[in-house]
């Protein structure tokens, strides 16, 4: 039995996957965490006072992807990304790069009940998209991914999942304490990943995207 936390400005009792939006990091789903806090913060980050719900969920019989393990990499996930977020290749690198681990790293996720992974705010995304433009490492983009800790996701991706899922209670929480907290995070995250891109690296132990494409690396 897992407890997870979603961070919302309202209380949501019963959430419906059909209501979900489609463009998030693994597609249609219910968002949460199993940290109360990070709930917290994402639920005052529009700066308004919000709502933490709080949920048993059943994981018993489900079948989950736990996609920080080692059966899995990097490449798996950012592959997730791309093919659910809305993102136009801006040169053609990108757009080679993109189409490459869509199709040589994607993982199938119709027969999954729960994800478990990163997180992909806008500061991780960007992490992301300087790796498909060939100006980050495998390297640095592993290490950037620790930065800020920005934590995991439990994200419920169907509807045996959302059967499982038990509403607890709702905790109100303070937009003063924890949109602070929020904004501090990230500006941490950024900070710190400027401070990597800076670095100097020894580029003949650096791979990048484009030495995956040409030595034909695929997922198995």
């Amino acid at each position: 039995m897992l407890k997870v936390y979603h961070g919302s400005t309202e209380v949501i009792k019963k959430p419906i996957l059909e209501l979900s939006k489609p463009h998030n990091d693994y597609g249609r789903g219910f968002y949460c965490t199993e940290d109360i806090e990070l709930a917290k913060e994402w639920a005052c980050k529009s700066n308004l006072n919000g709502i933490v719900n709080v949920y048993n969920l059943d994981i018993s019989s489900l079948k989950v992807l736990y996609l920080n393990s080692d059966e899995y990499s990097v490449l798996n996930w950012i592959a997730i990304l791309l093919n659910n977020r809305v993102f136009d290749a801006p040169n053609p690198t990108a757009k080679i790069t993109k189409d490459y681990l869509i199709e040589n790293y994607s993982i199938d996720l119709s027969s999954y009940d729960v994800i478990i992974g990163y997180r992909a705010d806008d500061s991780y995304f960007s992490y992301a998209i300087d790796f498909i433009n060939n100006s980050l490492s495998i390297q640095s983009l592993s290490k950037a991914l620790k930065l800020g800790k920005l934590g995991y996701q439990t994200v419920l991706i169907s509807e045996n999942a959302f059967y499982k899922l038990e509403f607890v209670k709702s905790i109100n929480v303070e937009k003063h304490k924890y949109y602070k907290k929020y904004c501090n995070r990230d500006k941490q995250a950024r900070a710190d990943y400027l401070s990597l891109k800076n670095e100097l690296v020894d580029l003949s132990s650096e791979k990048y995207i484009l030495d995956i494409i040409r030595e034909n690396k695929k997922y198995d």
